[in-house]
């Protein structure tokens, strides 16, 4: 059972709630990171907390949900380890995990409807990284050194 956390700014809640409840029921082990309510809180606390799950190795992926998707990715990616992109098709729900490692996924209840939402996230949650080409390894590896160096 792959172990998951997920997170939504007041904007981002309901959907959240709805996510849940779907991959639960596919037999996700599923982290709620918050928020809890409809009442108003800052995206990169939520972003943190999501985050933090990913960094600590606790759950192997992550689903950020804001207005946009676009504050809480660049929040996230704030931490060393995470990649985190908005996704608003399948297409780059798919490339971003299996060419880049992607493993936080940023959406915005704003764009595209709750069906696509669980769509993008059906699809990013069940994607691998292609680990067996050379090409995305060596990238990835790039990435991980401008990481390495900036945190120095």
């Amino acid at each position: 059972m792959k172990k998951i956390v997920i997170g939504g700014d007041h904007r981002g809640y309901n959907l959240k709630e709805k996510l849940k409840t779907i991959f639960t029921d596919k037999k996700f082990d599923v982290v709620d990171a918050g928020t809890n309510s409809s009442e108003p809180v800052d995206y990169p606390d939520i972003a943190s907390a999501v985050a933090k799950h990913i960094q600590s190795g606790e759950c192997e992926k992550g689903v950020l949900i804001c207005g946009s998707g676009v504050g809480a990715s660049v929040a996230a990616n704030k931490f060393k380890g995470v990649r985190a992109a908005v996704c608003h098709d399948v297409f780059s729900a798919h490339q971003g995990v299996e060419d880049d490692d992607m493993n936080v996924l940023c959406l915005g209840v704003g764009i595209g409807g709750e069906s696509l939402a669980i769509e993008i996230t059906e699809t990013f949650l069940n994607s691998k990284f292609k680990s067996e080409v050379e090409r995305y390894v060596r990238r990835l590896e790039k990435v991980k050194e401008i990481e390495r160096k900036q945190s120095k």
